[in-house]
């Protein structure tokens, strides 16, 4: 059930509160706290914090604002970051006015938050790729590492090509993360949900060869996940779940999701097979549930790695999905591959029980689903 609409009305007046916000001189922060464990929340952030999403306008305290024409207190999204207290028991608010920052962005610091003016409105962009002797780890546009960062109303982008290889849009690290009507753009490698806890909420995330990848514990909910036109001889790889353990409690949860071609795609999903997924490591776990498939995802629905590598360890199950690509008949027969009929099984990919996120996502103000 969907956490109340109330929250969901905020997060729409919060867009016109950061434009709105009465002072752009930073306030004062508190930088004495260190932060918690992974996994935790810290239930002492005081109640200004519980306002960053839900609040009116009126309510909203932004600490900066970058702007390019010099109106803000920042011209750069980095220097804002960098003016962020190194660790805080608030969270640190960045209005990112409209504008395309050709900019990388590295955020290290705890509790940090982007707010921008809209998808394609707000737009932070980059280049760096595997091609030009960058690693897939440090190519990101945008990197995060500070635990609860939050990010709304932006696009990422990696502007590499398809033909650069790995070139990461958006690298996360950071436990606790939440990305609320953001778009990630590229091809190889667009997302890199590396580690903890993440949640995506109503996102648009395109690109061609395992364009969400990473071993973190991950939800993505209503968000709308494209697949692009990839190279000659490419399939298109919609994840890459890097579970390494089987006692890992890591995996990624495509629920009530939309995924299609991309407009370059839609003519030639006949010649160009897409899959939902393949295995990046040996325990690789993906659910894909109460999702619409598109017919650009091929009858089998999954593809190998590389021959029988971890067919029979990985955990790919599909739940109550729709659309012409859900179709389960022709679907592969892995040992690790699973059909999911029962609503107790299919719970434990829910955002209650994969990331805990009944007893963090309150504190953020987004709505979220917390089951079925």
């Amino acid at each position: 059930m969907d956490v109340p609409v109330l929250l969901l009305l905020a997060l729409v007046a919060i867009g016109a509160a950061c434009i709105l916000a009465p002072s752009l001189t930073a306030a004062a922060v508190d930088d004495s706290a260190s932060w918690p464990a992974v996994g935790s929340f810290p239930r002492w952030l005081p109640a200004r914090d519980h306002a960053i999403l839900d609040a009116s306008r009126e309510a909203v305290q932004i600490d900066v604002v970058v702007s390019q024409d010099g109106t803000g207190n920042y011209t750069t999204v980095a220097a804002a970051v960098d003016a962020a207290p190194p660790s805080s028991r608030r969270r640190y608010v960045i209005h990112i006015r409209r504008g395309t920052y050709h900019e990388y962005v590295s955020i290290d610091k705890p509790n940090v938050v982007f707010i921008g003016d809209g998808m394609g409105v707000t737009v932070i962009t980059g280049s760096h790729s595997v091609a030009d002797g960058w690693t897939t780890f440090n190519c990101g546009t945008v990197i995060v590492s500070g635990s609860g960062f939050i990010a709304r109303d932006l696009t990422i982008t990696n502007t590499a090509g398809p033909t650069k290889g790995q070139a990461v849009a958006l690298r996360s690290s950071a436990d606790l993360s939440v990305f609320y009507r953001c778009s990630f753009e590229g091809y190889q490698d667009t997302l890199y949900a590396h580690f903890g806890k993440q949640f995506y909420r109503e996102c648009r995330i395109t690109g061609t060869v395992d364009f969400i990848f990473g071993d973190a514990a991950t939800v993505f909910q209503f968000c709308l996940i494209l697949a692009r036109r990839p190279l000659p001889g490419q399939a298109n790889t919609i994840t890459a779940q890097g579970r390494y353990s089987i006692s890992a409690t890591t995996g990624f949860t495509l629920q009530n999701c939309n995924i299609s071609a991309d407009a370059d795609l839609a003519p030639y999903i006949e010649q160009i097979h897409s899959y939902l997924g393949r295995p990046w490591r040996n325990f690789s776990r993906t659910v894909v549930m109460e999702t619409y498939i598109g017919s650009l995802i091929r009858p089998e629905g999954w593809l190998e790695w590389n021959g029988s590598f971890a067919l029979d360890t990985l955990y790919y199950g599909e739940y109550m999905n729709s659309g012409p690509g859900s179709e389960l008949r022709g679907r592969v027969r892995w040992q690790g591959y699973h059909i999911i009929t029962d609503p107790a099984v299919a719970a434990n990919f829910t955002v209650a029980r994969l990331i805990d996120g009944d007893s963090w996502l309150p504190s953020t103000g987004i709505s979220y689903k917390s089951g079925l």
